[in-house]
């Protein structure tokens, strides 16, 4: 049964969490030290879901709870370190770096959720995911090497 429904436009329909982990999969193969991934999407979305199966594809076979009250977990994935960041409660976007975001992109690569809580600090080359709860979707585009590369992960994903 398929899953998940690939458009031109990278927009990817995700009808179960298998399709979530393929999406997860095919960002993980691609991540590099200094990536970060921009999870957008309103509560529910699935930006949690997505960052667990991101980190699942890279090796980590622990628990990701949701950072929403520490607002930053770190990783140690056998491929690549990973901080996951949820900006969601963030006073002032200059917190952000107080939460040693420059560092997390230098060691490795960042997930962030509620990025807009800090768009001024979020690096020119990113991923962007952008999710729906209803229906479940997910809209990939990026900027720098992942302009390219946001409708081949889509692709891959479906």
């Amino acid at each position: 049964m398929q899953t998940a429904i690939h458009d031109s436009g990278g927009r990817l329909t995700l009808g179960d969490l298998a399709a979530a982990e393929r999406l997860g999969a095919a960002v993980a193969a691609r991540l590099q030290t200094g990536d970060a991934v921009l999870l957008r999407g309103d509560l529910g979305a699935g930006k949690t879901t997505l960052a667990r199966a991101i980190l699942t594809a890279l090796g980590h076979r622990g628990e990701v709870p949701s950072p929403t009250f520490t607002l930053v977990q770190s990783y140690d994935t056998p491929r690549l370190a990973v901080a996951h960041f949820d900006l969601y409660r963030l006073k002032s976007p200059d917190e952000v770096r107080e939460l040693g975001f420059d560092d997390a992109l230098a060691a490795g690569a960042a997930l962030v959720e509620w990025p807009e809580q800090a768009e001024g600090h979020m690096p020119e080359e990113r991923l962007e995911i952008a999710l729906t709860a209803e229906p479940r979707a997910a809209t990939l585009s990026g900027t720098g090497r992942w302009a390219d590369l946001a409708a081949a992960i889509a692709g891959e994903a479906a």
